[in-house]
C-alpha cells in the first residue's frame, strides 16, 4: 500500500530567517559597549530597520485593510494607558503601597523597585534632542513591525505547527495565544502589562487577520508613551 501524499509545506527556510532575524539582532545589538546610549540605539534602529526592509517579512501577508485603523487606534492607545497607569503618580501618590507592590513584582528585576539610570540615557539632556527623537521614532516606527511579525506573524503560527506558514493568521489556539502573550510580556520589563498588551495585540490579529494593523496599533502605543516620557521625564519606561 503507498504512502498518502503529503502536502508540501509552505514554509521555506527564508521565510524563518525573514521573521526572526531582524528581531534577533535587534535583541543581540542592545548588548553593544556603551549601550544604552543614543548613539547604540541609533546603530540598533538603522539594522534593525535595514533588516526588516532586506528580509521582507510581510510577503505573502494581506496588504492593510484601511478599515481596521480605528481599531488599531483604539487598541494602541488603550494598551498605552494600561502600561502608564500602575505607575501615574497621581495614583502612586493615592495608593503608595499598590504603586510599590506593583514596581516589586510586575517589574523586573523580581523583589525590589526598579531605579531610574541617573543620568537617563535618552533624556534630551543627557543624549540631545536628536538622539531622543531617534528613539521615539525607533520604538513606534521600527521594534513595532518587527516585533509583531516575530511573536504574531511567526511565534504563534509556529506553535500551533512548525509549518508556520500554512496557519492561518484567523485561527485561534488558546495555548498558542496564552503562550505567546507570556513570552512577549515577559521579554519586557514591565512584564505584566507587557502580557496584557500581548494579548490585545494577539486579539486584533486574529480578529483582523491584518499584521500591518496590528503593528501599526503597536507603533501607536510606542509612540504615545514615548510622547509620555518627553513630556512627563519618566525615562523608567525608556
Amino acid at each position: 500500500m503507498t504512502e498518502p501524499l503529503q502536502p508540501p509545506s509552505q514554509t521555506r527556510p527564508a521565510d524563518w530567517a525573514a521573521h526572526a532575524v531582524p528581531f534577533i539582532a535587534w535583541l543581540a545589538l542592545m548588548l553593544l559597549p556603551g549601550s544604552p546610549s543614543g548613539l547604540t540605539y541609533t546603530l540598533r534602529a538603522a539594522i534593525g530597520l535595514a533588516l526588516f526592509l532586506v528580509l521582507r517579512p510581510w510577503r505573502g501577508y494581506p496588504a492593510l485593510r484601511l478599515r481596521n485603523l480605528p481599531l488599531a487606534a483604539v487598541v494602541g492607545a488603550a494598551v498605552c494607558l494600561v502600561w502608564i497607569a500602575p505607575e501615574c503618580p497621581c495614583l502612586g501618590a493615592r495608593w503608595p503601597a499598590w504603586r510599590d507592590l506593583y514596581l516589586k513584582y510586575a517589574v523586573l528585576p523580581w523583589g525590589k523597585i526598579p531605579e531610574t539610570p541617573s543620568p537617563a540615557p535618552f533624556a534630551p539632556e543627557t543624549c540631545g534632542w536628536t538622539f531622543s527623537v531617534i528613539r521615539l521614532l525607533g520604538s513606534a516606527f521600527v521594534i513595532s513591525f518587527i516585533e509583531e511579525f516575530f511573536w504574531r506573524g511567526f511565534v504563534y503560527r509556529w506553535i500551533i505547527t512548525k509549518d508556520f506558514r500554512s496557519v492561518d493568521l484567523g485561527r485561534f489556539v488558546l495555548t498558542a495565544f496564552l503562550l505567546t502573550a507570556v513570552l512577549f510580556g515577559v521579554e519586557h520589563d514591565r512584564w505584566l502589562v507587557g502580557i496584557l498588551a500581548g494579548l490585545a495585540y494577539g486579539a486584533m490579529a486574529i480578529l483582523t487577520r491584518d499584521l500591518w494593523a496590528v503593528g501599526i496599533a503597536h507603533a501607536i502605543t510606542n509612540f504615545l508613551l514615548g510622547l509620555y516620557v518627553l513630556a512627563t521625564g519618566h525615562h523608567a519606561f525608556w
